[in-house]
C-alpha cells in the first residue's frame, strides 16, 4: 500500500476529458452512475500519504461520458389560438369535426392526402362554431390531438374571447384586471419600481442596505438578519478541535490532512458539487478526526465517507456508494465505506449542518458588492479562491469561519485595489468584525496566497486558474499588507 500514491499518472488508455461534470437527472442516476463507475479514472488509495511525490499528477481523471440517450419521440399537435378558433370538417370522416388554428389553416379550402391517391377537401366555417360536438376516440371521430381545446371549452362563463378588435371590450377586461389585482395608476411612476440587487444606502451612517431586494424569496431578505446572527451562535458549537493533530492522532498529521482535502478538491471540481459539498466534507473529517484515532490507511476511507454525507446532504443527486469506490481503485469495498459513514453520523450525532465560511461568503460578497467599483465576478470569485486555500491549512482551523469569510474579502478586495481602504462601514455592519479583528486571519491568508504558485498541491490553484472563475488564482497579490489599513475607524 506504501508505494501508492494519490497522484499517479492516468492510464494511457483512458481519454483524458472531464465531461462527467454535471450530475444527472434523478430518474437517470443509477443508468449515469454505472457509466461513470466503468469509464471512471480509478484512484489509488492515500497509502504513501507523505507528499514526497508528486510527480505523477494529473490534472484530470475522470474521462467524460457520453450522454443518456433518452429517446425521441415526435409528436403531431396543432396549437389552438386563443383569439380564434375555426372549425373545420373532414369528409373523409363522416360524422367526425375537428378544431384547428386559424393560423394553422390559411386557406378556405385545403386538400389532404388520402391513402388511396385521392384527397380530401377541408373547408373552414366562417365563424366559431359552439354547437360542434368535440371529437373523441369513438368508432366514426378521430381527434388529432386528444388534448385540444374544444369550441366550447374556449369561451369563458362571463365573455367569449374577441377577436375584431372590440376597444370596449377589452377596455372592460383591463379594469376588471386592474380592480381584481389592485394595480395602481402610478405603478409606474419614477422611483416606485425595485432595483434588483441594486443595494440602498440607509439613512445612517453611510451603511448600505443589502437586505433591500424583497423580490427574491432565496434572499430571505425579510429575516436574513436573523439567520446570520443564528449562523454566528452555531458556528462555534460545530467547530472541530484545533489541536487535534497533537491531542489525538498519532499516525497521521497535518501533511497528509492536506493531501486528503486536495484531493477531495479535484473530486469536487470533476463532480461539479455546490461548493457547500466541500466545505461541508471538510468539516465533517476534522469534526471525526477531533475525537477519534484514525490510521492513514484509513484517512481516504474516512475522505470519501465524508463526502458521501456532504453530497446526500447538499447535492440534488448524491453519487452512488459504488462511485466512490472506484475512485479509489476500490481500495474500499462498499461496505466499508458505509461503515465509515454509520460510524460518522453516529459520532457526529446526525448534526450535519454546519456553518462554514462559504455560508458567510455569501452575505459578506453581497456587503462588499454594494457601492464598489471593482469587478463583482472577480471580487466574488478571488473571495471564493482564498477561503478555499484555507481549507488546506490545518493551521487555519484557529480561526472562526465567519472571520476566515470576512477576512478573505479583506485580501481579495485589497488584491483588486491596492490603493484603495478594503474595509467600510458596510462591511463593519454586516461582518460584525473590525480591521484591526482581521489582522492575524488576513495576514495568515495572505501568505497562503502568495505560496500558493509553489506549492505541491495545487488542486485550488488549478481549479481557480480556469477562464470560468476569471483567473483568479493568477492574480498579483502586493508582497505585504500596510498595517494602517487594519487601523479601526474613529467612531
Amino acid at each position: 500500500m506504501s508505494n501508492m500514491n494519490c497522484r499517479s499518472s492516468v492510464s494511457s488508455s483512458a481519454p483524458a476529458s472531464s465531461a462527467l461534470a454535471k450530475r444527472p437527472a434523478v430518474e437517470n442516476a443509477t443508468k449515469v452512475a454505472a457509466a461513470a463507475s466503468e469509464q471512471a479514472k480509478k484512484r489509488v488509495a492515500l497509502g504513501n500519504i507523505t507528499n514526497k511525490s508528486n510527480a505523477g499528477r494529473s490534472a484530470s481523471w475522470l474521462p467524460g461520458t457520453k450522454g443518456v440517450d433518452r429517446g425521441s419521440a415526435t409528436s403531431f399537435t396543432l396549437n389552438v389560438k386563443k383569439g380564434s378558433v375555426t372549425c373545420v370538417h373532414d369528409t373523409n370522416f363522416p360524422g367526425s369535426s375537428m378544431t384547428a388554428s386559424a393560423a394553422t389553416i390559411s386557406s378556405k379550402h385545403i386538400s389532404l392526402p388520402l391513402s388511396d391517391g385521392s384527397t380530401s377537401t377541408i373547408g373552414a366555417c366562417p365563424e366559431p362554431c359552439s354547437t360542434v360536438i368535440s371529437p373523441n376516440r369513438s368508432g366514426d371521430s378521430v381527434s388529432l390531438d386528444e388534448t385540444m381545446s374544444t369550441c366550447d371549452s374556449m369561451k369563458s362563463p362571463d365573455f367569449e374571447y374577441i377577436d375584431n378588435g372590440d376597444s370596449s371590450a377589452i377596455a372592460s377586461l383591463e379594469r376588471r384586471a386592474i380592480n381584481n389585482l389592485h394595480i395602481s395608476d402610478c405603478a409606474n411612476a419614477a422611483g416606485s419600481t425595485w432595483k434588483r440587487d441594486v443595494p440602498v444606502l440607509m439613512e445612517t451612517n453611510g451603511i448600505f442596505d443589502v437586505d433591500n431586494n424583497q423580490q427574491d424569496p432565496q434572499l430571505c431578505a425579510t429575516i436574513a438578519t436573523d439567520i446570520y446572527k443564528h449562523l454566528r451562535i452555531a458556528e462555534a458549537k460545530k467547530r472541530p478541535a484545533t489541536d487535534f493533530m497533537e491531542r489525538i492522532q498519532k499516525d497521521i498529521n497535518a501533511s497528509m490532512r492536506a493531501i486528503l482535502v486536495d484531493w477531495l478538491v479535484e473530486v469536487a471540481e470533476e463532480y461539479r458539487f455546490v461548493p457547500d459539498t466541500l466545505y461541508l466534507t471538510v468539516n465533517y473529517i476534522d469534526r471525526y478526526l477531533s475525537g477519534n484515532e484514525m490510521n492513514r490507511q484509513q484517512l481516504q476511507l474516512l475522505g470519501v465517507a465524508c463526502m458521501l454525507i456532504a453530497a446526500k446532504y447538499e447535492e440534488i443527486c448524491a453519487p452512488q456508494v459504488e462511485e466512490f469506490c472506484y475512485i479509489t481503485d476500490n481500495t474500499y469495498f462498499k461496505d466499508e465505506v458505509l461503515q465509515m459513514e454509520a460510524a460518522v453520523l453516529k459520532y457526529l450525532k446526525f448534526e450535519m449542518t454546519a456553518p462554514t465560511a462559504k455560508c458567510f461568503l455569501r452575505r459578506f460578497v453581497r456587503a462588499a458588492q454594494g457601492c464598489e467599483e471593482v469587478p463583482l465576478l472577480q471580487l466574488e470569485f478571488l473571495a471564493n479562491y482564498v477561503a478555499e486555500l484555507s481549507l488546506l491549512e490545518y493551521n487555519m482551523l484557529c480561526y472562526s469561519p465567519s472571520l476566515i469569510a470576512a477576512s478573505a474579502i479583506f485580501l481579495a478586495k485589497f488584491i483588486l485595489q491596492p490603493m484603495k481602504k478594503p474595509w467600510n462601514a458596510t462591511l463593519g455592519h454586516y461582518t460584525l468584525y473590525k480591521p484591526s479583528e482581521l489582522l492575524d486571519c488576513v495576514k495568515a491568508l495572505h501568505r497562503l496566497f502568495r505560496n500558493s504558485p509553489g506549492s505541491s498541491l495545487p488542486a485550488v490553484r488549478e481549479k481557480y486558474s480556469q477562464h470560468k472563475y476569471k483567473f483568479v488564482a493568477k492574480k498579483y497579490c502586493p508582497p505585504s499588507i500596510p498595517s494602517e489599513l487594519f487601523q479601526d475607524p474613529i467612531n
